[in-house]
């Protein structure tokens, strides 16, 4: 019997206004034009990649050094890619990390022009007494700077080199001399 009671209702004008989504028609048009867009923008990609294919497939059908050349960029092309955009994403994350940002423009034309104007003088490079100079006038903050970049690149180096050789101790040498 309940279920009988609730149909009505249900069905009434009232109840069905009351569940429609009302839109407004700028946020609709809006998202037609982008999904419009998005559309045009796969089938320019799209058009792209099989002219880059064509155009591969005919550069890797070259002979000798030319096609082993194309061929060995052919290969290449997905780590290079990859990579790039693996760094970019890091370095994304490192800005935003450190709050880094871009210098403005002005700072850039002020430093080039400077640079500019030191290499058409000839004084980019300090005399060698303006050199030992600036060497006698480093502080204890500095040296430590210093000491720290040494010491993280040697660091660096040494885990390199044992990741490269899978091992923790040197290299074996011969034990007799060649003369």
């Amino acid at each position: 019997m309940p279920s009988t009671l609730v149909r009505p209702m249900l069905r009434s004008p009232v109840l069905r206004l009351a569940g429609r989504r009302f839109e407004s028609t700028a946020t609709g048009k809006a998202a037609e034009a982008a999904t419009k867009a998005q559309q045009g923008l796969s089938r320019v990609s799209g058009a792209a990649a099989g002219a880059a294919k064509g155009l591969g497939n005919a550069l890797s059908k070259a002979g000798g050094r030319t096609g082993r050349l194309f061929a060995m960029i052919e290969r290449q092309t997905p780590f290079v890619i990859y990579y790039s955009r693996v760094g970019l994403e890091l370095s994304k994350l490192v800005f935003q990390g450190q709050k880094m940002s871009l210098p403005s423009v002005a700072t850039f034309q002020t430093y080039y022009q400077s640079l500019w104007s030191s290499l058409r003088s000839g004084t980019l490079f300090a005399s060698p007494q303006q050199l030992l100079q600036q060497i006698r006038n480093v502080g204890t903050p500095q040296l430590v700077a210093g000491g720290v970049v040494v010491a993280e690149c040697l660091g660096f180096f040494t885990v390199g080199e044992m990741l490269g050789r899978f091992k923790l101790v040197g290299y074996h040498g011969e034990t007799a001399s060649h003369h």
